[in-house]
């Protein structure tokens, strides 16, 4: 609520602020909105007459009625409009279209070069999100905002990777200028570790308002959700635990170019290179991952290890955030019994008593879908803030 009152410099509730009532489940009537924000019923009438103009907003399904006429109901409607989901990968990129509830109604993905830079990559994308549109029969101007994310830190206001060791090519080039075929609509976009952290809020955030999501896979991050809330930090590198330094990493090479990082026994790029050495080649995590879900002793040994690992460091985040639980997602996530076997072993030991003691690990809700899901909360909760919605309506 941003808009001042002159007699009592309380905020006036706006027509977006309405509409964030009703999405939440605060207010469902004309009346629950006149008594809930102390409007007049002519004020209330002018936003709710601006939202159902918008097709955000319709009325009807009747309310069950305390005597007299029963009310009418008053519900958004997230098919007033889609969003654009890209989770890119190192190697693969995950494409979603999604309602304004951030539902999945269409998806892709494609395989690409490791390392791929943004000339190269960013064209693939704009296709994809295209024969996406096409398939649904929807034309660009449906589109109300997209939301991409990267590994490695990223500068959320400029839309960029940020001095990431793992993303060469792409620090400080924005991403958004490549997307303006669509029509210039908001762009959003956070590391591939955060949008995990997001897809939760349609998940165990609803259960759970403190949580620690995991990404193993390629890499190793997490992210942080504190009260509900996505903590980035400062510069946008809470979470990237993959290169902490690892006792059981010391001296080893970080693709980072350090030693001794998590990462360097942990990760998915690891795991890869030792499985190579020893003579079985696998050209990505995943076919490892297969392998472990196919029985595969040696497979199910390094996934394993894998999360030993992972847990020896994750032990002192959990003693220093308390969360509820630890969410586990990403590409090992379709091994997770054997992961996770390994990370309790080590996240248990290594957490004190009061942290860990009614600490639950528990997978990602979506899945393999999680990314595309997570990018759609992201631009979601920035187009369908109250603010965002004020200046639509008020643009026309």
């Amino acid at each position: 609520m941003h808009v001042m009152s002159a007699r009592t410099s309380a905020p006036v509730p706006s027509a977006g602020d309405v509409l964030s009532l009703i999405r939440r489940g605060e207010v469902s009537t004309r009346s629950d909105v006149v008594r809930v924000t102390g409007l007049s019923r002519t004020a209330v009438t002018a936003r709710l007459a601006a939202l159902l103009r918008s097709g955000l907003l319709v009325e009807g399904d009747d309310a069950p009625s305390t005597g007299g006429r029963p009310p009418a109901q008053l519900r958004f409607n997230a098919r007033a409009g889609v969003v654009l989901a890209g989770a890119l990968g190192r190697s693969r990129t995950q494409l979603g279209l999604c309602d304004l509830e951030g539902e999945v109604l269409a998806s892709a993905e494609f395989d690409h070069a490791d390392g791929a830079v943004p000339d190269d990559l960013m064209p693939r994308l704009l296709d994809g999100f295209e024969e996406l549109l096409r398939g649904v029969a929807l034309a660009p101007s449906a589109v109300r905002g997209v939301g991409l994310s990267i590994p490695g830190t990223v500068d959320i206001e400029r839309g960029t990777s940020l001095a990431s060791p793992i993303m060469r090519g792409w620090d400080g080039v924005p991403l958004a200028p490549y997307l303006e075929p669509l029509g210039g609509m908001p762009v959003r976009i956070d590391n591939d570790a955060n949008v995990l952290a997001l897809s939760e809020a349609r998940g165990h955030l609803q259960t759970h308002r403190d949580l620690v999501v995991v990404k193993a896979s390629t890499g190793i991050s997490c992210g942080i959700l504190s009260e509900g809330r996505l903590l980035r930090g400062a510069r946008g590198a809470a979470g990237e635990i993959g290169h902490t330094k690892s006792p059981s990493a010391q001296g080893r090479p970080c693709r980072c170019g350090e030693t001794g990082c998590l990462e360097a026994v942990a990760g998915g790029w690891a795991l890869v290179q030792e499985v190579a050495a020893a003579g079985r080649p696998v050209s990505h995590i995943r076919e490892l991952v297969e392998q472990a879900a196919r029985g595969d002793a040696e497979a199910r040994a390094r996934i394993r290890d894998s999360g030993r690992h992972v847990g020896d460091v994750l032990a002192a985040v959990v003693n220093l955030l308390n969360p509820r639980a630890v969410v586990v997602g990403g590409d090992m996530a379709p091994a997770y019994d054997t992961f996770v076997a390994g990370l309790r072993e080590t996240l248990y030991a290594g957490a004190t008593d009061v942290a860990s003691r009614d600490l639950e690990i528990l997978p990602s809700t979506y899945g393999a879908q999680a990314g595309v899901v997570g990018c759609a909360q992201l631009v979601l909760s920035d187009v369908l803030s109250a603010t965002s919605l004020d200046k639509a309506l008020a643009a026309g």
